[in-house]
């Protein structure tokens, strides 16, 4: 087959085909017309697209970078307006994504695709997707839900959907905790609004409950007054409310007794702690025993040897 060594384009295409196809069979002459045909709508298109291609991917350079700046000028300003926590990533996020949605929209009619066959495609891509991605519409149900009802919010401490931890932001699809530990975890928005939620900042106060065993053979008098005078000096104690101490079980190796109080809400592990260490040493000096599980044995001979 006679190769050709360049390619002609413009108006001497045609006249260079000519000559070459005097020097080809009918085979290769009907190769080489098809390959003319396609070559010239590939030059169409090229001359045709080409350019709004090349524009459309300036645009959208463009257009990300501008949108990048808009969310957080949006973000700012929802700051600056004492808007609550938990709405501002949420909202940030839902108008970046609704930008991106209007500049693809209109990249594609700069490229020359008709919107009636775009949307059309659009909506078969979604229901396709719809149906692909239930669990991610679920978590932005579940989001929708959250910022509705508001069982808690940016600086809560939580428990749900098996997890616990600081609530740090809630975003469309997920809720990122911070537990006591540093560990940082996205917890599902579906799974949230889904199952039940304890929320331990939710009221400002928060009643303490706290349980120490005492001997059999100890005077419970005794271990209650010392608890009292405790409790007494313990200054974050909720005056208001009182301290309850009272035998709570009797239990198989000791004798329980309750202290219960109520403090504020960020005054609650630190005089959980305190008391812990506090009431320890007391009962030592007091020689009170807090006793542990313990079994007794007893042998009994037999006498039938």
């Amino acid at each position: 087959m006679y190769k050709v060594p360049f390619l002609l384009l413009g108006e001497n295409t045609n006249f260079a085909a000519r000559i070459l196809k005097r020097d080809l069979n009918p085979k290769d002459q009907t190769k080489m017309e098809k390959m003319e045909d396609f070559l010239a709508q590939s030059w169409d298109l090229i001359l045709s697209y080409g350019g709004k291609v090349v524009l459309a991917i300036i645009v959208l350079i463009i257009g990300l970078s501008i949108i990048k700046r808009l969310t957080k000028v949006f973000r700012k300003m929802l700051t600056k307006r004492d808007v609550d926590e938990s709405l501002v990533p949420f909202l940030s996020s839902l108008i970046n994504a609704l930008m991106k949605a209007m500049l693809v929209i209109s990249i594609a009619s700069m490229v020359g695709i008709e919107m009636t066959s775009f949307v059309a495609i659009l909506g078969a891509a979604g229901l396709a997707v719809g149906l692909a991605l239930q669990g991610s519409l679920s978590n932005f149900a579940g989001g929708v839900l959250i910022l509705i009802l508001k069982p808690f919010k940016v600086g809560d401490f939580i428990d749900g959907a098996g997890v616990s931890g600081t609530v740090r932001e809630i975003q469309i699809f997920y809720t990122y905790l911070t537990t006591p530990t540093g560990q940082e975890i996205m917890v599902p928005n579906g799974s949230l609004s889904n199952n039940s939620i304890t929320n331990f900042s939710f009221n400002e106060n928060r009643r303490l409950d706290m349980t120490f065993g005492i001997g059999y053979g100890d005077d419970i008098d005794k271990a209650k007054s010392l608890l009292h005078e405790i409790a007494a000096a313990e200054k974050r104690f909720l005056d208001e409310q009182g301290i309850t101490i009272f035998v709570e079980a009797l239990a198989d190796s000791s004798v329980n007794i309750r202290l219960r109080g109520w403090t504020k809400n960020g005054d609650y592990w630190d005089v959980m702690g305190g008391l812990n260490e506090i009431v320890k040493k007391e009962f030592d000096k007091a020689e009170i025993g807090i006793p542990y599980p313990q079994m007794d044995l007893h042998l009994v001979e037999d006498t039938t040897k």
